[in-house]
């Protein structure tokens, strides 16, 4: 229901022509078996409760749309479509793999790799007259990704699709109300940046982002993404899978490798993963994990004032 409510609202029975097309490369539809939060689908249900499931081709699809409704621009909207391409199975949990914990952003170094592995993908840009570096380098588009505590499409979806799905804050009628106060305005920078009509609004989408940032910063998400990092170094390191299997695969795929292992000690990882109780969470330090803040525009002007 949530799905068809969104879609329905970004106008997607109107899906532009050029767009179309894209929606079937290879390298997108393997995002449909990757999950939005970091393979904690398949983690303690304890713990972790959504109520639908997202894919990063889920998340792709929306902000496409996002930046189509704002800019009615092709090379954005390709750019936002695109900009998770090279997302490997686990998203941000092989980013915590690698100990990127407060940008989360070490994986995109293979973005080029996986475009160029997609014939079908090149072949659509050439005939559109794309160059492969626009849709490479999206966070020059600041509609599609901007510097926190910017507000961009990439965000702003991220926020919808959480605040619904997992921290359960936003209901239906909250999103329409979101997605009907949007505009994009000029910031201090002189950039495009999504900013609301109405204080309002603003005040509420950054309430739902706050819980979003508490959650992803409690004992429970951090020991459950690093001991899912954990279980995947470790399976990298004893032959199991590939680390480029990460960003070929799906995530269905790399658990049933992992379930064919006869591995004691990777067996009770995997089974403190899919039965942990949140009142039994041990306590772990980490670095600081990425702060998703946000400061939206309100007609123009920064909500809260710095």
């Amino acid at each position: 229901m949530f799905k068809d409510y969104y879609l329905k609202l970004l106008n997607y029975d109107n899906v532009p022509e050029f767009l179309k097309k894209y929606l079937e490369v290879p390298t997108l539809q393997r995002l449909k078996e990757i999950g939005y939060f970091c393979g904690m689908d398949y983690a303690s249900k304890k713990i972790y409760d959504f109520k639908e499931y997202v894919s990063r081709y889920d998340h792709s699809l929306t902000v496409a749309l996002l930046v189509y409704k704002l800019t009615e621009d092709k090379t954005q909207t390709l750019a936002g479509l695109f900009h998770d391409v090279s997302t490997p199975c686990f998203s941000h949990v092989i980013d915590y793999m690698n100990k990127d914990y407060v940008k989360q952003e070490s994986t995109e170094k293979n973005m080029l790799k996986v475009i160029e592995s997609d014939a079908i993908l090149l072949n659509l840009l050439r005939e559109d007259k794309i160059k492969v570096d626009e849709i490479v380098d999206f966070k020059e588009f600041t509609i599609v990704d901007n510097d926190r505590p910017k507000l961009c499409a990439d965000r702003l979806d991220g926020i919808i699709q959480t605040g619904y799905n997992w921290t359960k804050e936003i209901n239906l009628e909250d999103i329409d109300t979101i997605i009907n106060d949007i505009k994009v305005y000029k910031n201090e920078q002189d950039e495009n940046e999504i900013g609301f009509r109405t204080k309002e609004v603003a005040e509420k989408v950054l309430a739902y982002s706050d819980k979003i940032n508490e959650v992803c910063h409690s004992s429970e998400d951090n020991y459950m993404m690093e001991l899912l990092a954990k279980i995947t170094r470790y399976s990298i390191n004893k032959g199991y899978i590939t680390y480029d299997e990460l960003f070929t695969s799906t995530e269905k795929v790399i658990f049933e490798k992992f379930d064919n292992k006869k591995d004691p000690f990777l067996e009770k990882m995997l089974d403190d993963f899919r039965t942990m109780n949140p009142e039994k969470v041990p306590y772990i330090e980490l670095p600081n994990v990425k702060n998703r803040n946000i400061n939206p525009l309100v007609k123009g002007k920064r909500l809260v004032e710095e």
